[in-house]
């Protein structure tokens, strides 16, 4: 495995954790594992490894953008992992504040509505 495919790996666990990267790892076929790899070195071994900004911020950017541009099914994955990303319940309203007056109200008001239901599965799976 090369080095970016390496510190992909350890960047992907510490943002979505063990669990969800176990998970997806036992589900990688020989069909798409290119496309895995592909993911790990270019999403995790270099643009979320890198130090430009900070993983909170990275996080509210990530949502920002899965909302605006309509990919509503990694929302909820990326509202789990504000828990290690350092994004408060607070960032993410305002991030999707932000997709509502650029890039529109119902893409916006789905993601709160992802949001929403993630955050009370998350408190519900804590206690």
């Amino acid at each position: 495995m090369s080095d970016r495919f390496t510190n992909g790996m350890e960047v992907r666990r510490s943002v979505l954790g063990e669990e969800h990267v176990d998970r997806a790892e036992a589900a990688k076929t020989e069909f798409d594992e290119p496309f895995q790899t592909l993911i790990t070195e270019g999403a995790w071994g270099n643009v979320w490894a890198s130090d430009g900004i900070s993983r909170r911020e990275r996080s509210m950017l990530t949502l920002a953008l899965l909302a605006a541009l309509g990919n509503f099914e990694e929302i909820a994955m990326h509202i789990r992992a504000t828990a290690r990303t350092g994004a408060s319940k607070q960032d993410v309203l305002e991030a999707f504040q932000h997709v509502a007056i650029y890039a529109g109200v119902p893409r916006a008001n789905q993601a709160l509505k992802i949001a929403r239901e993630t955050y009370a599965e998350m408190e519900r799976n804590s206690q």
